[in-house]
C-alpha cells in the first residue's frame, strides 16, 4: 500500500513513485544550528508537509525543468485540481493543455528571482502568483515555490465597479441634460398675430398623444415648441428626452436610440444598456432634425410608429414603449422624398399633425420681444444693467434674421459680454444691421497695406463664406455635402476666425 506522501507519477515517460517528504530535502533550513533545540532539525524536516499544508495559501513547488514536485491541501481547494493531476506533469504541457493559461517556473529559473502575475484557470477562477526561486547552502538554485490566491472575487468586484462607474457616469450625463432642459425656456415668447395662432394650435395638440411634426428653418426655435408642448401635455412631469439625429454618427445612432443587450457588439456593457425610447418611457420624446436621419434607421422609427414597440441590438423580444414623438426637421421633406433620401411611409405616419414655425421676419412683431427677453436673460448672467435704446431696437425690428431667433440671442448675447456703458445704441450693432455705406476703396485699405498676411485674411473671408452658406442651406451637414468638406474641418474655419 502506497503512503499518503507517496504518488506514482510518468516522468520523462517511466512510472516513478514519487516520495514528497524527499521535495524539501534541498530547502536551506537556518544556519543557527547551535540556537535550535536539540532535535529540531529533524522535527522541522520530518513534519514539513504537514507545515506546507497548513499555510493558508495554495503552494505549487516545481524543479528546474519544471516538473511538479508537490501541491499542498490549499493548493487543491483553491484550484480544483487533485495531487494525482499535476503531480510529475511539465508546467508547460499543463499550459498546453489548458489547465492553467500561465507558468512561472521558466521565468524564475532564467531571472532567478521572484515573478508575479496572474493566473486563470480552465475553470474560470483568477488567481495571483507568486514565483520564488530556493537556493541550496552553495547558493545554487534547486527548486521554485510559488504561492497562489485566489483573486476570483476581487476581479469580479472590480468589473462591477467598472461597470457601476460606467452607469454612473450615464447617470450623470442624464441629470446633466435634464437640469439643461429645465433651465431652458417653456413658454415662447410673441407679440405677433401668426405666433399667437400658432401657440393655440399647440396648445390643441398638447392635449393629445398624436405624433407631431414641427417644420421650420434653421434658428426658428423648433425645439423651444416642443418643449412648450411637452410642458403643456399631462406628461410635463417627466423630462422631455431629445435626441439631435443629425449630430448621432450612424454607427451608434441605433444602439443610442434602441439600446442594446449584454454583449451585443464588441464593446458592450455586460449590463446592456437602454436606448433614448425605453429611457423616455411615459414621457416626450423629440426627434430634433429628423431629415437627417439614415434611410435604414428611418425603417425602424416607422416600425415603432406602427408597433409601438423596439427591439434592442442583439435582442429577440420586443420591448413595448410609451413615448409621444415630436419630429422636427428644416428640410423640405417633399423634396426629400422625392430625392430619395427619406422614406414616403415614415413621412404620413409623422404628419399626423404638422405645425410651421413662421421665420423671424415673417413676425417682425416678435423681435422686440425677443430681444428685450434675451437682454434681461445675459444682464442677469453676467451681472450687468444695460438697455435697449428705442431706436435700436428699430433697427434690430428691420433686418432680415437669416438665421432666425438664434442668430437675434447669439447677437444680444454677444453684446452683453462685450458693450460699455448702460445703453446700446445702433452704432453698437453689427454694419450688416444697422446700415453700411457702399464699398470703396477705403474699406480694403487695411488689407492693401499688409498689416495682416494673407493666410489670415483668406481664413476670414472662408469663415464668413462658410455662415453664409450655413444660414442658407439650414446645416452644416448640408455645407459639408454640397462643398465637399468635412463637418469638422467647417466648424475649425469657423472658430478660426
Amino acid at each position: 500500500m502506497v503512503k499518503s506522501d507517496m504518488h506514482e507519477v510518468l516522468v520523462d515517460g517511466n512510472s516513478q513513485i514519487l516520495d514528497q517528504s524527499h521535495v524539501f530535502s534541498a530547502i536551506k533550513l537556518p544556519s543557527q544550528d547551535r540556537d535550535m533545540p536539540p532535535n529540531a532539525k529533524d522535527l522541522l524536516a520530518r513534519h514539513s508537509l504537514d507545515i506546507m499544508d497548513a499555510i493558508p495559501e495554495g503552494v505549487f513547488v516545481t524543479n528546474l525543468e519544471g516538473i511538479t514536485l508537490y501541491v499542498n491541501r490549499m493548493y487543491e481547494q483553491l484550484t480544483g485540481l487533485s495531487r494525482d493531476q499535476v503531480l510529475g506533469r511539465q508546467v508547460r504541457t499543463l499550459v498546453e493543455e489548458g489547465v492553467f493559461d500561465v507558468a512561472l517556473n521558466p521565468e524564475v529559473v532564467r531571472k532567478a528571482k521572484s515573478v508575479t502575475h496572474t493566473q486563470r484557470l480552465r475553470n474560470g477562477k483568477m488567481l495571483v502568483l507568486t514565483g520564488t526561486p530556493v537556493f541550496d547552502e552553495s547558493g545554487a538554485l534547486r527548486l521554485v515555490i510559488t504561492f497562489a490566491r485566489d483573486i476570483t472575487r476581487i476581479t469580479q468586484l472590480n468589473e462591477q465597479v467598472s461597470e457601476q462607474k460606467q452607469l454612473i457616469e450615464q447617470t450623470n450625463e442624464q441629470m446633466a441634460y435634464m437640469a439643461r432642459e429645465q433651465s431652458l425656456t417653456t413658454v415662447p415668447v410673441f407679440a405677433s398675430k401668426v405666433m399667437h395662432e400658432t401657440l393655440g394650435f399647440l396648445q390643441t395638440m398638447a392635449k393629445t398623444d398624436a405624433t407631431l411634426l414641427i417644420l421650420g428653418e434653421t434658428g426658428v426655435g423648433k425645439d423651444v415648441f416642443a418643449r412648450y408642448v411637452h410642458g403643456q401635455s399631462q406628461r410635463c412631469d417627466k423630462v422631455m428626452m431629445k435626441v439631435d439625429c443629425g449630430s448621432i454618427s450612424e454607427s451608434l445612432i441605433e444602439s443610442e436610440m434602441f439600446g442594446y443587450m449584454p454583449g451585443a457588439f464588441t464593446g458592450a456593457s455586460s449590463k446592456g444598456k437602454p436606448g433614448y425610447f425605453e429611457l423616455a418611457k411615459g414621457s416626450t420624446i423629440f426627434l430634433d432634425e429628423i431629415g437627417e436621419m439614415p434611410l435604414a434607421m428611418q425603417t425602424r422609427l416607422l416600425r415603432v410608429l406602427q408597433d409601438g414597440e423596439i427591439m434592442r441590438i442583439g435582442g429577440n423580444k420586443p420591448v413595448k414603449i410609451d413615448a409621444r414623438i415630436i419630429a422636427a426637421t428644416n428640410r423640405d421633406l417633399v423634396s426629400s422624398i422625392e430625392e430619395g433620401k427619406f422614406r414616403q411611409d415614415l413621412f404620413y405616419r409623422l404628419n399626423v399633425a404638422t405645425v410651421k414655425i413662421p421665420p423671424l421676419r415673417e413676425r417682425m412683431a416678435d423681435i422686440s420681444p425677443l430681444a428685450e427677453t434675451f437682454l434681461r436673460q445675459y444682464s442677469a448672467r453676467y451681472h450687468k444693467h444695460i438697455a435697449f435704446m428705442d431706436i435700436t431696437l428699430e433697427a434690430l425690428t428691420h433686418y432680415h434674421w437669416p438665421g432666425n431667433v438664434r442668430e437675434l440671442e447669439n447677437l444680444v448675447h454677444s453684446l452683453v459680454i462685450t458693450h460699455q456703458g448702460p445703453l446700446i445704441a445702433p452704432a453698437d450693432l453689427p454694419p450688416s444691421i444697422h446700415g453700411k455705406k457702399t464699398e470703396t476703396a477705403e474699406d480694403y485699405k487695411e488689407f492693401l497695406q499688409g498689416e495682416r498676411s494673407l493666410k489670415e485674411i483668406m481664413a476670414e473671408i472662408e469663415s464668413d463664406f462658410l455662415n453664409r452658406a450655413i444660414r442658407h442651406h439650414g446645416s452644416v451637414q448640408q455645407v459639408a455635402r454640397i462643398f465637399k468638406i468635412n463637418r469638422s474641418t467647417i466648424f475649425r474655419k469657423i472658430n478660426k476666425k
